[in-house]
């Protein structure tokens, strides 16, 4: 390595590993597609990080090997909740990277050349992918946004209203299952009429599960606790669970603001179970009903 300060020197030790296991995440992500332009994309983007790789290398004069862990948990990401998703979160983190280059190029000239790249591949990575999952989040939204708002509101109103766990979980996962139908139903005809690309029996199915899966999450503490109150507080905490998780799913998937979002769907699923369980309350006094 050329006489260089020895934080420098440590920061081009860290670039080339970033460089050569951000080479073996695209590589490894390209041979496991079989779509012909993502895979032409990801060679073309894994080829540039190799690049990077070699030029920090004739400072270095040493070959580094990737972090197989890195690289493991951005392909199962990726595997898991889509290749675009698992790209933008590792992309997320190369504002600290790019901090690094940017000391180092006060030393090393050149190294503007891997910054200009580096900022160049999050412009490739908006239009890389057309992944199905991604076509169809507003459906899921839609499901995700009628489940919570509907079903923190019914569980707070039966909370009061019946006092009895099994039987709020019941009516519950009755309302659910006919909410689900019922939104997959209205996706399926509003999809068919908007003439898009998009698949309305796929839509449907999209809206549905999202439904299901949010409903079955929010029931759940009535099944499993028999403390009725404990299992309203419990519901509204997966409520913020589930919110928590998908907003910062589609924050990181589709580049939005996370806290507005958030923020946002929080207020509007604890608002509405606040008024609902005050209307179950008022209807419970005024119906002098005791269960």
């Amino acid at each position: 390595m050329k006489m260089l300060d020895k934080e420098i020197e440590k920061k081009i030790f860290e670039a080339q590993r970033n460089e050569i296991t951000e080479y073996s995440i695209y590589k490894k992500l390209a041979q496991s597609i079989k779509e012909p332009k993502t895979k032409e994309i990801l060679n073309h983007i894994s080829d540039d990080e190799f690049r990077h790789y070699n030029f920090w290398r004739k400072y270095t004069d040493k070959d580094i090997k990737p972090s197989s862990l890195r690289v493991l948990k951005y392909f199962l990401i990726s595997k898991i909740f889509g290749i675009t998703f698992g790209i933008k979160l590792m992309e997320s983190g190369e504002e600290k990277a790019q901090v690094a280059y940017k000391k180092i190029s006060k030393s090393i000239p050149e190294a503007e050349s891997i910054i200009e790249d580096e900022d160049g591949h999050e412009n490739q990575l908006i239009d890389l992918i057309d992944e199905e999952r991604l076509r169809y989040v507003g459906s899921m939204v839609l499901g995700l946004n009628d489940a919570l708002v509907e079903l923190t509101g019914v569980l707070a109103g039966f909370t009061l209203a019946l006092q009895e766990t099994r039987l709020v979980a019941v009516a519950g996962l009755i309302t659910g299952v006919a909410g689900s139908f019922s939104m997959a139903a209205s996706e399926y005809l509003s999809t068919k009429s908007e003439l898009s690309s998009k698949n309305p029996f796929k839509a449907a199915i999209y809206t549905c599960l999202t439904y299901l899966f949010t409903v079955s999450f929010l029931i759940l503490p009535y099944l499993l606790i028999g403390d009725i109150y404990s299992c309203l507080g419990l519901s509204i905490l997966n409520a913020i669970i589930v919110i928590f998780l998908f907003t910062f799913y589609i924050s990181i998937a589709k580049d939005l603001s996370f806290k507005k979002r958030f923020l946002e769907m929080t207020m509007i699923s604890l608002g509405i179970a606040f008024l609902t369980f005050t209307i179950g309350f008022f209807i419970r006094m005024f119906l002098k009903i005791e269960v």
